[in-house]
């Protein structure tokens, strides 16, 4: 490595609004303050002004199509970009980006780092193939320690090249206390909650597996447990009309009309923490990491979530939250029920062990350093101490 500023690509389908797409801006940020120089090949979207902001360049470049000959000629793309900008690390985040930077690099003897951001099942062993890329970097960085697990046992990733880095959560950005009442109120309005009602969170997209229909379920259960004085916010995109409109129609069965908001995609993470009494995250399969989780720790937010996953690892059960089976509406009813009715003196210190969890395990920083580092580790470079330096300083 020379002492020139490293250059680090990474490659992805398009700069979205998901957490993937997030954790690129955020690792882009780090690059940058780190004394790097940071690159983002994909198609554009709707992050693209806050990689630009965060100090990074992105090369257009379609990186979604799956045919094998879209991938060899992506391949082709990914090495003329390599060679024409000093790439000397390549970092992907997705399986046919993978694929062809996987390819490129090869050619061009450039390292691959890999992060294994899903679940991605393989119930066959094409499947399986087509997910293995993600395990090929010299390099491979998962979200948790259950997608570790998975990496261990069913792809034989060694403990050598994998690195286990959690997505993370800025804590001045969440944190109780500090959202202006101006924010607040806007939301409040906006899902017409009444001034005393307590609010049930659960921010998601709309996708059977995430587990809308069995809260659902929950909450009318919840009615004749505990009566009425909460409405329920579903907070997400609609991927599913279909799935939509039954939810929609489960609430008219249940006589929930007057306690269930679909607002639809929530802009306002922080100030909907700090409005709601408790985010739920119902999931059936299992979570690969869970940010909104982490986001709702950090703002002392009490959880519940699925017993499940990576859930097991963000939420300390009893300490910062609550677990539940899967699937169980009962149970989920009961976990509602014990949060909304829980005095103000134990919520206050379920809160402080939540953020003190959520900061000690889970900020964006710590994420950002700890990736900066396996790009050291491959470089010879100093990109996380001059990152913490700079990040102490302010």
């Amino acid at each position: 490595m020379t002492d020139r500023s490293p250059v680090i690509l990474q490659v992805l389908p398009v700069l979205g609004t998901g957490g993937l797409e997030r954790g690129a801006v955020e690792i882009a940020s780090a690059i940058t303050q780190g004394g790097g120089t940071a690159l983002v090949a994909s198609r554009p979207g709707r992050l693209l002004v806050q990689l630009r902001h965060a100090g990074g360049r992105h090369i257009a470049l379609d990186l979604k199509k799956k045919s094998p000959f879209a991938v060899l000629r992506r391949a082709r793309d990914l090495q003329a970009i390599i060679r024409r900008e000093g790439v000397d690390l390549v970092h992907a985040r997705s399986r046919i980006p993978a694929w062809a930077a996987w390819i490129a690099c090869r050619r061009e003897n450039v390292p691959l780092v890999t992060t294994w951001h899903g679940v991605h099942e393989a119930t066959w062993w094409g499947k399986k193939l087509y997910n293995s890329v993600l395990a090929r970097g010299v390099r491979v960085i998962a979200i948790s320690e259950f997608i570790a697990s998975r990496l261990r046992s069913e792809y034989g990733v060694p403990e050598s090249r994998l690195r286990v880095i959690p997505r993370g959560a800025d804590p001045q950005e969440f944190e109780a206390g500090v959202i202006s009442g101006e924010r607040v109120q806007k939301l409040a309005e906006a899902w017409r909650a009444p001034a005393e009602a307590k609010i049930i969170l659960m921010p998601a997209r709309l996708t059977a597996w995430k587990g809308q229909g069995v809260l659902l379920e929950a909450l009318g259960l919840l009615r004749s447990k505990m009566g009425t004085g909460w409405i329920c916010v579903l907070a997400g995109p609609e991927n599913d009309r279909k799935f939509s409109r039954r939810l929609q129609q489960r609430v008219q069965e249940l006589g929930l009309e007057d306690h269930v908001r679909f607002i639809g995609t929530c802009t306002d993470m922080p100030a909907a923490c700090e409005l709601a009494s408790v985010v739920v995250a119902p999931s059936l399969r299992p979570e690969p990491f869970g940010r909104t989780l982490v986001e709702a720790q950090m703002m002392g937010c009490p959880v519940i979530g699925t017993a499940q996953g990576a859930m097991m690892e963000t939420i300390l059960p009893g300490e910062t939250g609550l677990v539940v089976p899967p699937d169980d509406a009962d149970a989920l009813a009961d976990a509602l029920k014990s949060v909304l009715e829980t005095g103000e003196d134990a919520l206050d210190w379920l809160a402080e062990k939540a953020r003190a969890h959520a900061i000690a395990h889970y900020t964006t920083s710590l994420m950002q350093a700890r990736t900066l580092g396996v790009y050291d580790e491959l470089l010879g470079t100093r990109l996380r101490t001059t990152f913490e330096e700079q990040t102490h300083d302010r």
